[in-house]
């Protein structure tokens, strides 16, 4: 199970606290400057709502999933955050909560 996440982010502090009050192990992953991993990239790539549009320094299109894996590979920058993925599926978790949904 792996967190994408971003320390200044409130959302993101929020659901590394919702996983660590249910003693959920998983791996803090910060994006920002450890990238994202080759494994994550189809998947994430293909998530609706994945990039946020206000932090892109380039004019992609968001629904051509090869633009948004190249974008993410080179500039995770834009990702939106907190991500997280588990065994084949990922949940954005805006708000915060949305990450429990892939506990079991």
């Amino acid at each position: 199970m792996r967190l994408y996440h971003n320390p200044r982010c409130s959302k993101s502090r929020q659901a590394v606290a919702l996983l660590k009050e249910r003693g959920v192990t998983f791996e803090e992953h910060r994006y920002l400057t450890d990238g994202v991993h080759a494994e994550d990239l189809a998947l994430l790539a293909g998530l609706a709502g994945i990039v946020r549009k206000n932090d892109l320094t380039e004019v992609i299109d968001v629904s051509d999933v090869d633009a948004v894996r190249t974008l993410l590979a080179s500039n995770p920058k834009p990702m939106q955050r907190p991500v997280l993925v588990h065994e084949g599926r990922a949940v954005i978790g805006r708000p915060p909560e949305d990450i429990l949904q892939l506990l079991d």
